[in-house]
Formats: C-alpha cells, structure tokens, sequence
C-alpha cells in the first residue's frame, strides 16, 4: 500500500524598513500613535509595555495598549482591546493598517514585537467581515520595522467557519 503526499510550501511578502524615517508620512505617524499607548499600557507584573495605534478608512485613529490583570489570563494584548473598542463603537469601520510596538526597562527590544495568535485571529476576522485585507507594521522602537499586508501572511491557515454564521 502506498501514501501518496502533497508536500506544500508558504511563501509570505513582507517590507522591511531599517528606521521609521523610512516608513510612508501616514505610516510613521501611526507608529508615533503606536509608541505614545504605550502610556495607556497597564502591566505592572510582566513590566512589558504594548501599544497599537490602528487607522480606519475614515482617517479616524484608535489607540490600544495592554491590560494585564492578576487573576492571568484576564488580561488583554493591545491589539484586541483597540480591535474590540473599534466593534463595540464603530461596528461598521474598516481597518487599513495597524502600528504596534513595544517597550520595557527590563532589557533591549532588538527586533520588532509581533502579534500572538488570539490577536492574529482576531485581526483575521476584522479583515474576513470587512472584506479587505489589513496591512501590520511591527515597530521596533529605535530599530527595524516589518510591515505586511494582510493578515494570511501571518496566520495562513486562520480558522474561519462560514456555518458558525448560519450558512449552513
């Protein structure tokens, strides 16, 4: 009895920026929005401090930064809490790009902080009802800068359920 097996390959396209002086005028002012949540950021136990600075369609932009909590995991990453403020008061907006950066005086930040995979397939979900893919800037204070568009880059086989919406 034989197998037979599809061996598949991922390929992403990402930017790489060495400085935000590199980045787009739009896109180095999301990354100084991103930079000034981390004052908003709220983690006194991991001393490790997140913003994100997200642009909707409207030029309007939201601000979210980390919320740790004592009773772990109850916390939030600042993606989801800028992603779900954006749901709960401009349920029809559309995300274009999102900043997110990091900071802590614990040790050098060398290369940019991504997302996790709660936030990763919550961005996916914000791209799948809006249609339109959401470009990610990780901003490494001081440092290098990666920047993709769309999530799927990220997250290629993100879980989506059409049936869970009543497709059935």
């Amino acid at each position: 009895m034989f197998i037979i097996m599809n061996v598949l390959d991922f390929k992403i396209t990402y930017e790489t920026y060495e400085n935000i002086n590199e980045l787009s005028v739009e896109d180095e002012l999301l990354c100084i929005r991103a930079e000034e949540a981390l004052k908003t950021s709220y983690s006194p136990y991991s001393k490790f401090k997140v913003g994100t600075a997200i642009q909707l369609a409207d030029g309007e932009i939201v601000l979210g930064s980390n919320q740790e909590n004592v009773a772990y995991p109850s916390g939030l990453c600042a993606e989801r809490v800028a992603l779900f403020a954006i749901g709960s008061n401009k349920p029809n907006a559309v995300v274009t790009t999102m900043a997110i950066t990091a900071y802590t005086e614990n040790f050098d930040i060398k290369n940019p902080v991504t997302s996790c995979g709660a936030c990763l397939q919550v961005m996916a979900e914000f791209e799948q009802k809006q249609k339109s893919p959401i470009a990610v800037i990780f901003y490494c204070l001081n440092g290098q800068i990666i920047k993709v568009n769309g999530i799927r880059s990220l997250l290629p086989f993100v879980f989506v359920e059409d049936r869970l919406a009543g497709a059935v």
